[in-house]
């Protein structure tokens, strides 16, 4: 039997102004996305005792656009 070899590559970006800017756009959408899913999952379950799956927070991004 042999040994699985396992690697890791590290990568470095070094982004220009306009994509430094991009990047830190789309964090800052992904994040406040995300905070809205755990405030609406966190609101439900204390409420209501309520799970809300991903299906449902899914859904629930078409109306927060």
């Amino acid at each position: 039997m042999t040994k699985a070899v396992k690697r890791a590559f590290k990568y470095r970006f070094y982004p220009t102004g306009g994509q430094a800017a991009e990047l830190a756009r789309t964090f800052g959408c992904v994040r406040k996305v995300y905070n809205l899913a755990l405030a609406a999952r966190t609101e439900a379950w204390t409420l209501r005792q309520e799970r809300i799956n991903y299906n449902t927070t899914s859904a629930m991004l078409t109306g927060w656009k």
